[in-house]
């Protein structure tokens, strides 16, 4: 397969903030790996990656967070999503690749996943690959189990260990402030320390008319590994009361294994003045504002 990048010069893809609504663990593989059950949807918060032509694959990474990403560069998603792609499509992995690292690291809101999902996109444009819909989406299941969702980009249900995914209802406009302590939280850790019974599948059919009706949903839900990740990082429950006293928030819950939270608002200024206030109330908290898509 070949490819052509004479008259491209840069692209730019949004590596979304991915959140989980609810989050059940329905049970354990015998090989260690749990089964999840969740609502996840995408913020307009992100890292941004670019691709442009190069003579070699290379990878600048910058951005307020660039400096949590120990791991060297061929560690990276994003490096290894550029060096599956180009080895699926039998071409070499020219580009130069660029990460604005804009989410904290290891932080419950999908962003490595989501950023070795934008790589997907961008050098898939990049080569003018043309490799369907089913080879990109093992790809993705080859980087991560939360990377194929990314790469859906839209909201959905996940369920198996995160490979399983599929269209949710649409819903309603909603406003968004994510907050994190200044943390990050290992997965394998929380899932380690996660205990107790499992918990059932959730799923609805209906759309929620609205962000009252969408809270009120969720609001019989939970995120099943907020205990195990409260008892690693005990700072996570500061953040969820600040989120639950802020006026017009509908509801608030961890993402993912943690340790960021977020706050569901139906009105776009309440939720600025939340951001405004957590901020100057919690300086070393990172706090983003944003739209559920």
């Amino acid at each position: 397969m070949r490819s052509n990048q004479e008259s491209v010069t840069l692209i730019r893809r949004a590596a979304l903030a991915k959140l989980n609504l609810y989050l059940h663990v329905l049970g354990r593989r015998e090989d260690g790996y749990h089964l999840l059950d969740s609502l996840v949807a995408f913020a307009d918060i992100a890292d941004v990656v670019t691709a442009r032509p190069g003579p070699a694959l290379s990878l600048e990474v910058t951005g307020p967070f660039a400096s949590g990403l120990q791991e060297s560069v061929s560690e990276n998603l994003i490096w290894r999503a550029a060096t599956a792609l180009a080895r699926r499509a039998g071409i070499e992995p020219r580009a130069a690749l660029a990460l604005e690292k804009n989410l904290p690291v290891a932080s419950g809101i999908g962003g490595g996943s989501s950023d070795a999902a934008a790589a997907l996109k961008a050098l898939g444009e990049l080569w003018r690959l043309d490799l369907g819909e089913r080879q990109f989406r093992g790809l993705a299941e080859s980087l991560g189990a939360d990377v194929p969702v990314c790469l859906f980009g839209e909201p959905a249900w996940i369920g198996g260990i995160g490979e399983a995914v599929a269209p949710a209802p649409p819903l309603p406009p909603c406003s968004v402030v994510l907050v994190n302590p200044g943390l990050s939280l290992a997965t394998p850790a929380v899932f380690k320390m996660r205990a107790g019974a499992f918990s059932d599948p959730a799923r609805f059919e209906a759309a929620p008319a609205d962000a009252a009706a969408l809270a009120s949903l969720l609001e019989t839900r939970r995120n099943d590994l907020t205990p195990a990740a409260l008892a690693l990082a005990p700072e996570i429950s500061e953040v969820l009361r600040a989120l639950e006293a802020e006026a017009g928030a509908l509801l608030a819950r961890m993402s993912g294994s943690g340790a960021t939270c977020f706050a569901l608002f139906a009105d776009e200024g309440a939720s600025r003045g939340s951001a405004r206030r957590l901020k100057a109330a919690h300086p070393g908290w990172w706090v983003a504002v944003g739209k559920l898509l």
